[in-house]
C-alpha cells in the first residue's frame, strides 16, 4: 500500500469527502434493468458518464430520480439515485446515445435477460454501421446444456 509522508510541525485535522467510483456505479445502474424493484444508489459521483447513462436508461423507459443538491453540498459529494425499471418500453439503444460512452454497450445483457431481445449500436462504430441485435433465440443457443434424467422407465 502506498503511503503519504507529511513532514512539518503542524498536525492535520479534518475530513475529506470521497464520492463513489464511476466504475462501480455504471454496472450497478445497468443492473437495474434486471428488476422491477426500485434500486437506490447512494454516493453516486456527479460525472458526465453517469449523466449519459441516465439518458440511455431513460430511453429504455427507466425512471431515475436524483436527489437534489442539499445546502452545504460540494461538487465532490455523491448524489443519491432512485432507479426504477418497472416498465421497459424500448429494447433499442440508439447510436446517438451509445456512441458517446463505451460502457453503454453493457445494457445488452440485462435487456436480453429480461426482455428476450436487445438492439444496441457499437459505441465506436460509425453511424452507418449496423446495430448489434441479440434475441432470446440466440440466448437459448448459448445457454448451458440441460441435464437428462437417467432413470429407467
Amino acid at each position: 500500500m502506498d503511503r503519504i509522508s507529511i513532514v512539518g510541525g503542524k498536525p492535520l485535522h479534518g475530513t475529506i469527502p470521497i464520492s463513489g467510483a464511476k466504475n462501480a456505479t455504471l454496472p450497478l445502474m445497468i443492473a437495474s434493468l434486471l428488476t422491477k424493484d426500485t434500486l437506490i444508489l447512494d454516493n453516486v459521483p456527479r460525472l458526465a458518464d453517469v449523466s449519459q447513462l441516465q439518458r440511455i436508461l431513460n430511453n429504455h423507459g427507466v425512471d431515475i430520480m436524483v436527489n437534489g443538491k442539499r445546502p452545504g453540498d460540494t461538487a465532490y459529494q455523491g448524489q443519491t439515485l432512485h432507479i426504477s425499471a418497472a416498465d421497459i418500453v424500448d429494447t433499442t439503444a440508439p447510436y446517438e446515445l451509445v456512441s458517446k460512452m463505451r460502457a453503454s454497450f453493457w445494457v445488452i445483457g440485462p435487456l436480453v435477460a429480461r426482455m428476450g431481445e436487445a438492439k444496441v449500436s457499437m459505441p465506436a462504430a460509425a453511424p452507418s454501421a449496423p446495430a448489434r441485435s441479440i434475441s432470446s433465440s440466440w440466448r437459448c443457443k448459448a445457454s448451458a446444456p440441460r441435464s437428462r434424467s437417467t432413470a429407467a422407465t
